[in-house]
């Protein structure tokens, strides 16, 4: 504020059983504020006036915070993590651990993402999580969110972290990382970990990350129904030997399945 009249307010005021506020990010000219319980959207510099027929008159004037809407009737809101915010373009994304919910703020409104197949596991893991970090990576325009899950007699809480994508709109990967923080600068990604600052796609070996080598895995998932067709939209190979398809009438072809390779709907790939 640039003034203070002690005749008029420089505070504004928000519905006290949304919380405290955890979160204030600058989208164009709103001020997006998010609250324990509740998101709201702020007006800078322009108050809102609805007509009688229900459209919206934009008007400038010297408040500085105009109304408050909220993004959504849903409620939802960034509960005591606001570490878990990332931001890209238009879009922003947070956890809610109070009802074990992943959300995304974009220009469509608000939508939990969690609810993409991973319902259950964000439902019952976050609840437990001490913290929740959450980065985006610009250069595969992917949202990485790390918390700790489960909990041992030996090592306590163990730290994940998953991925999720918007062009599959989905969760298309666990990682074998876990950030302390990251962030995205001129389209390359950074992770901290233990105090030191990692860049990320730079390391030709596969799957190394704070210089430890991991092993790579891949779980398939079938459902019981024998005459559905399973696909996979994010499951990519890359290999030195591309996909070769068995000639069905070699009568190798019935005598060797199982001894080299998988045998998935009459065709052989050597992973």
């Amino acid at each position: 504020l640039n003034q203070f009249i002690q005749a008029e307010k420089i505070t504004k005021d928000l519905n006290p059983s949304y919380g405290c506020v955890q979160k204030l990010h600058s989208r164009n000219t709103n001020l997006i504020t998010l609250c324990e319980d509740k998101v709201l959207i702020i007006l800078a510099n322009k108050d809102a006036m609805f007509n009688a027929d229900g459209n919206v008159n934009i008007t400038s004037n010297f408040n500085v915070l105009g109304q408050a809407t909220p993004a959504s009737k849903a409620e939802y809101g960034i509960s005591k993590n606001p570490e878990s915010f990332a931001s890209q373009a238009h879009r922003m994304y947070f956890a809610d651990k109070s009802r074990g919910s992943i959300l995304r703020l974009g220009q469509d409104g608000l939508t939990p993402i969690s609810s993409f197949g991973m319902k259950d596991y964000f439902s019952y893991n976050l609840r437990n999580a001490d913290t929740i970090i959450g980065s985006f990576d610009d250069k595969k325009g992917s949202y990485n969110i790390t918390f700790s899950v489960g909990r041992t007699r030996t090592v306590g809480e163990l730290n994940t972290t998953l991925t999720y994508t918007e062009n599959a709109r989905g969760w298309t990967s666990f990682k074998s990382f876990t950030q302390e923080n990251g962030l995205s600068l001129n389209s390359t990604y950074y992770t901290f970990k233990n105090g030191g600052l990692w860049e990320h796609h730079s390391n030709p070996v596969r799957n190394n990350f704070y210089g430890t080598q991991f092993d790579s895995s891949i779980e398939f998932l079938f459902n019981e129904a024998s005459g559905s067709v399973k696909s996979f939209n994010t499951l990519n190979y890359e290999g030195s030997q591309a996909r070769i398809t068995q000639n069905l009438n070699d009568p190798d072809y019935y005598n060797n399945v199982g001894k080299t390779g998988w045998y998935v709907d009459m065709v052989r790939t050597n992973l």
